[in-house]
């Protein structure tokens, strides 16, 4: 299990689709939608996905039906606060364990 980045940075992700898209980052809001509002296709959004789990590190994004950005940025939150919690119940299981 790769472990989660548990300072994930919002605006870095923000930053990283303007840039694949070609747009302002100011435009890559929580309401923009992949295809309608920033202009991709399946195959673009897939791409995207595949590339951000490569940049950000403990990013899974098992959901390929994610359509809007905000919907991205919940999902990798609370995917990171679910590793962390499976991660810090494992360490108090060792520790009473010992």
């Amino acid at each position: 299990m790769q472990r989660a980045a548990p300072d994930f940075d919002t605006n870095k992700l923000r930053t990283f689709i303007a840039e694949y898209v070609g747009v302002e980052a100011e435009l890559v809001k929580d309401e923009a939608h992949f295809s309608d509002d920033l202009g991709l296709d399946w195959l673009d959004q897939l791409e995207l996905m595949v590339l951000i789990e490569d940049q950000f590190v403990g990013v899974e994004i098992a959901e390929t039906k994610i359509e809007i950005v905000g919907d991205l940025i919940r999902h990798i939150e609370s995917t990171n606060k679910a590793q962390s919690a499976v991660q810090n119940s494992g360490l108090a299981f060792r520790r009473s364990a010992a």
